[in-house]
């Protein structure tokens, strides 16, 4: 029997799935840190959007230390994390028709710009229709979602389809069905999941991909420095009115 415990099992389950992003999705890493660094050289705007925790993920690359400046949150409202009351009405909302081209009709997004969807089982309504819509108004679309789910689910978008049916690039997170990681005979439901942690990482790899291939070609990366370092806040003041134009949480 094993001497195990419940942290050390999700910590093997989540080390062993990063290593499989890192083995499988080398190839979808790169071409996303190209695609971001080709958006940024050509002018173009960067913007990530989830719903409920996937949202994390999506916040994880907004305004962040060591992070790109130019990363804006698409903000869909009442779908940003959980913070809506109840929180159930999130979920709800993910799955209406129509909400995806309204915020897209009513944000700065435009032809040329670049936008990172987040969703785990990428099967709402919400995803289908926010890469749907960004694609016909000419913005690249990286997804990040378990493509497992395209064959274990129902899409719930009136197509069919799936968040990887409409992407220019899709980033799997290997996540199984359910987003939980273990079992115990002492607990009724499979339980740890471990999605942020993975997705996170995926887009952090993205981001590192990406700023490295803007010094390959001579154009510094438009990179935020930590406000609590000494330096900090000059460093940021200079990068956001270099870049001004094409940052939008500071509006």
């Amino acid at each position: 029997m094993s001497d195990a415990t419940p942290a050390d099992r999700f910590l093997d389950a989540a080390i062993g799935l990063l290593q499989r992003v890192r083995e499988e999705e080398a190839d979808a890493v790169a071409a996303a840190g190209a695609l971001l660094a080709d958006t940024v050289a050509d002018g173009g705007r960067l913007f990530a959007t989830g719903a409920g925790h996937s949202s994390l993920a999506a916040q994880d690359v907004v305004y962040r230390a060591g992070g790109l400046a130019l990363m804006n949150l698409l903000a869909v409202p009442g779908v940003v994390g959980v913070d809506v009351m109840p929180a159930t009405l999130g979920s709800a909302l993910e799955r209406v028709d129509g909400l995806a081209s309204a915020v897209l009709d009513s944000s700065p997004i435009r032809s040329g710009d670049a936008l990172v969807i987040v969703s785990l089982s990428g099967r709402n309504a919400l995803p289908v229709e926010m890469a749907m819509s960004a694609r016909a108004r000419g913005v690249k679309v990286i997804g990040v979602t378990s493509v497992a789910y395209a064959s274990r689910t129902r899409s719930r978008h009136a197509s069919g389809g799936y968040l990887k049916d409409h992407c220019d690039i899709v980033l799997d997170s290997k996540i199984a069905v359910g987003d939980a990681e273990l079992t115990l005979d002492t607990v009724p439901a499979p339980f740890a999941p471990a999605s942020t942690v993975v997705t996170a990482a995926l887009l952090q790899a993205v981001m590192a991909t990406a700023a490295a291939a803007l010094a390959d070609r001579g154009i510094e990366p438009p990179l935020l420095r930590s406000g609590n370092v000494d330096g900090g806040h000059e460093w940021n003041a200079r990068v956001m009115e270099e870049y001004g134009d094409r940052i939008f949480y500071r509006r």
